[in-house]
């Protein structure tokens, strides 16, 4: 073979994955290992795709989006047209998780005041009882 390959093992190894979560790309077409028999060797497109798709699931995306953006690589759009998809679908996801860090942050200082409110009413409670 011309092309450096990597065994299942090896893939686990260095991405710190397990040969299910391998598999499970597999299966759902965003990776596609060479086969001899029930043997997988992961070629350097393979591990190229696999650093996406463990970034795009780090970042939030789900597997269809990061499909789609994979597939992005594999069609003839041009490098450019490629980059700049990629780039709007990166700042539409920024945007998202600035929101919910936003909404997760009021709702934390919400729940704050309201253990602070408890906590009050708790002492009332010992205060009473002395």
């Amino acid at each position: 073979m011309t092309e450096d390959v990597m065994t299942i093992r090896e893939m686990c190894d260095a991405f710190e994955v397990t040969p299910r979560t391998l598999r499970f790309y597999e299966s759902k077409e965003l990776l596609a290992p060479i086969r001899q028999g029930n043997k997988r060797l992961f070629t350097r497109r393979d591990r190229g795709r696999l650093k996406l798709i463990l970034r795009g699931k780090r970042f939030g995306f789900s597997l269809e989006e990061i499909r789609q953006l994979l597939d992005l690589y594999d069609s003839d759009g041009g490098e450019q047209e490629q980059f700049l998809q990629v780039y709007e679908a990166a700042k539409l996801r920024l945007d998202d998780m600035e929101r919910q860090r936003d909404e997760l942050s009021e709702t934390i200082d919400d729940l704050k005041a309201q253990l602070d409110a408890g906590a009050k009413v708790i002492a009332s409670f010992k205060k009473a009882a002395e």
